[in-house]
């Protein structure tokens, strides 16, 4: 298209804009910042959303209103909202806007996170929950997921012989995406040494970095063709890689599946294999399930790794808390160096709380995945109306001074009364994993996950902050993707015990 007609083709779209947003300012909409011609209130949202966001929500209340270009955005950032929306109004945001971004990526309809709701979903959803998530398969796999662990604490050991430091966030990533392979495909994607490790957290770190960027194709339809910035051209290349690496072990399955003697994996991909019948009128495919495990590996290395970074980041920073877990772990444990199991989680409360805090005050995603409106609803009073997207902001509601004391302290005795909340979607305070039909579905096995990691790292080494940093001097600054990840990397010395 020449240059001519890409402009006229924006001054159209820009026109419309306006012209749609002053018609669309109802009276009944929350209150929010007066919008800008055209733009509307897209500069307020800042490299920090979830930060701005929670501002705004000071001076205009706890559900608010922005106008991003054509589209009418309403945030939540309390938990009487929060608790509005997922109890009495779920039906009412059944479905999610597709980012462009995520658009980028083959089959996007086959995903559990951005799929809409439909018998497809549904039957996806209830096969993850019901044969994929039960306690009874994930005991099944943990003999595997154990086997990581042990190579983590090897790997870790050879840097402390040499006194070399080490990168915790690419670490914990590395060792979640074994985790996370060997529970789906019974392999590890990342070698022993983690020299591997590198090109998959950069794959995975663009998705969710171009997810969150503001990409000006969400909010001005009419320019998506374009992709003015890019963002489809850039992440695509994550999107079909990892799809091909996903495609390579599939394949092989498919031909030892093939010889009815050989014995079953048992693993995430035989249960997804084992469902692909088209014959039966499955929804599953081949092609169909490379998604719905994209989801699995993102939700599992990704943000659990990061969620494992920032909880080490909080013991270095507060001593105090680092030697009551470690006096827990060996009281549980004792000695026995890398050999805590999934099932000695339970007997570790201490661990338990220093997790659910540091997802409370670094929750993995912390502008919860958008919703649209099906339908106007009224929540607090105000009206969401329909084709509304809307935000909860989770980061925000974690952090509430009239929910939580010190709700900037890092706390995890909080979590130890019998009436703590529970990150299952109930306690509408606390909401790392989400809430309603639509909350994360793999929250069983990164609850054992981030768990079995941080108990590790803790009871198998001690840790040394590099030469000059102090506790006080740590840099705790977060970098907003569509997840939130330590924006300087976490760099430690271990030392064996």
């Amino acid at each position: 298209m020449e240059p001519r007609a890409v402009l006229l083709s924006i001054a159209v779209s820009l026109v419309i804009t306006w012209l749609f947003l002053n018609r669309r300012r109802c009276k009944d909409r929350p209150p929010g910042p007066i919008p800008l011609p055209i733009i509307g209130n897209l500069l307020q949202l800042g490299p920090k959303p979830h930060q701005s966001l929670s501002a705004l929500a000071k001076t205009y209340g706890p559900l608010l209103s922005l106008q991003l270009g054509s589209v009418t955005v309403v945030v939540a950032s309390s938990p009487d909202a929060a608790k509005e929306i997922f109890q009495k109004n779920d039906q009412s945001f059944p479905n999610r806007p597709i980012l462009e971004s995520v658009a980028a990526q083959p089959n996007v309809n086959d995903t559990l996170a951005w799929a809409p709701a439909d018998n497809r979903w549904r039957n996806r959803r209830r096969i993850c929950t019901t044969q994929i998530f039960t306690a009874q398969r994930l005991d099944l796999l943990q003999d595997l997921r154990h086997r990581n662990v042990h190579q983590l604490i090897k790997h870790v050991q050879k840097r402390s012989a040499t006194g070399t430091q080490v990168d915790v966030g690419e670490l914990a990533f590395a060792t979640m995406l074994n985790l996370v392979s060997n529970t789906v495909f019974s392999v590890d994607l990342v070698d022993p040494e983690f020299e591997t490790a590198g090109e998959f957290k950069e794959l995975v770190w663009r998705i969710m970095e171009d997810a969150g960027k503001l990409n000006l194709a969400d909010y001005f339809p009419a320019l998506k063709r374009f992709d003015l910035q890019g963002v489809r051209r850039h992440v695509r290349v994550s999107y079909e890689r990892l799809h091909e690496i996903f495609d390579d072990l599939i394949q092989k399955r498919l031909k030892e599946r093939e010889d009815s003697s050989a014995l079953r994996n048992g693993d995430f991909l035989d249960v997804l294999l084992d469902h692909c019948q088209p014959e039966d009128g499955s929804d599953f495919t081949v092609e169909s399930i490379k998604p719905l495990i994209l989801d699995l590996f993102i939700a599992g290395s990704d943000t659990s790794g990061s969620t494992t970074e920032w909880a080490m980041a909080e013991l270095l920073r507060n001593p105090e808390i680092m030697r009551k877990a470690r006096t827990e772990l060996n009281q549980v444990i004792g000695n026995n160096i890398g050999q805590i199991k999934e099932s000695d989680i339970p007997r570790l409360p201490y661990i338990q709380a220093i997790v659910k805090e540091t997802l409370r005050l670094h929750p993995s995603v912390p502008l919860l995945l958008p919703y649209i409106a099906a339908n106007d609803v009224v929540v607090t009073g105000y009206t969401i109306h329909k084709g509304d997207q809307l935000l909860i902001n989770a980061w925000s509601i974690g952090r509430n001074p009239s929910y939580w004391d010190n709700p900037t302290s890092f706390l995890p005795e909080r979590f130890l009364a019998g009436s703590a909340p529970d990150f299952k979607g109930r306690d509408f305070e606390y909401l790392p994993f989400g809430g309603g039909r639509r909350i994360c579905p793999g929250l069983p096995l990164a609850n054992r996950m981030i768990s079995l990691m941080v108990a590790t790292l803790v009871h198998s080494f001690e840790w040394d902050l590099p030469k000059g940093m102090t506790p006080e001097t740590m840099d705790m600054n977060e970098q907003y993707g569509i997840t939130l990840k330590k924006a300087v990397p976490l760099c430690l010395v271990p030392k064996s015990v």
